[in-house]
């Protein structure tokens, strides 16, 4: 699985947000976007994922050898982000059978051994829109870590998590990690020190 980055800018009104951006990301490969707060790096995870358009420039997404459409590439993508909304409404074990409807557990793991898994089983009943910041954040990193796709983009993925759950992610990420595509923003080192490739993305400001 591969992503291909050939010149990409992306407008807000008349304000560039980043621009003349070429990178390739490989599968069994991580890489981090770094820069200070407002610098694009949400705005251009956010356009790698097909969350939002792009004003210029091309996007190829390739899996074996063979190109896929802008509008199947939601199918090989899961994100993490404290932004995204979940559907608060639902109980734990409800939001959890809802998003394996559109994105199935990796080796068939149930709603219930997946919550076993994210160490929130006690609350399987509970309302999300009850939850603590941390425990949404746990929910949403557990759901990118057991979905069976094959690119994981997480934005500031310990945001709101106490010391004991940043360690969950930390091991998490070495274990779910190694043969997928991880992308991750951070502004905080100890989320991807284990991480090679370090983009900073003020170098595409224009």
């Amino acid at each position: 699985m591969t992503i291909e980055l050939a010149n990409i800018g992306k407008k807000y009104r008349n304000e560039w947000i980043f621009r003349h951006t070429s990178l390739s990301f490989s599968a069994k490969e991580s890489y981090t976007f770094v820069g200070p707060n407002g610098s694009g790096k949400s705005t251009l995870l956010q356009v790698i994922a097909g969350v939002l358009p792009h004003t210029e420039g091309q996007i190829t997404y390739t899996s074996n050898g063979q190109p896929i459409s802008i509008d199947d590439i939601f199918r090989k993508i899961v994100i993490a982000a404290p932004y995204l909304e979940l559907i608060e409404e639902f109980t734990l074990l409800e939001i959890v059978e809802f998003h394996q409807q559109f994105k199935p557990f990796k080796n068939h793991i149930s709603p219930t051994q997946l919550l076993e898994l994210i160490e929130l089983a006690p609350h399987k009943n509970k309302s999300v829109k009850n939850f603590s910041s941390g425990m949404k954040q746990r929910l949403k990193l557990g759901l990118a870590f057991y979905s069976d796709c094959p690119i994981i983009l997480l934005d500031e993925p310990t945001s709101n998590l106490d010391a004991q759950a940043t360690q969950w992610y930390l091991n998490q990420v070495e274990q779910h990690t190694q043969e997928r595509l991880l992308i991750i923003c951070s502004n905080q080192p100890h989320e991807y020190a284990f991480c090679k490739n370090i983009v900073d993305v003020r170098d595409f400001k224009k």
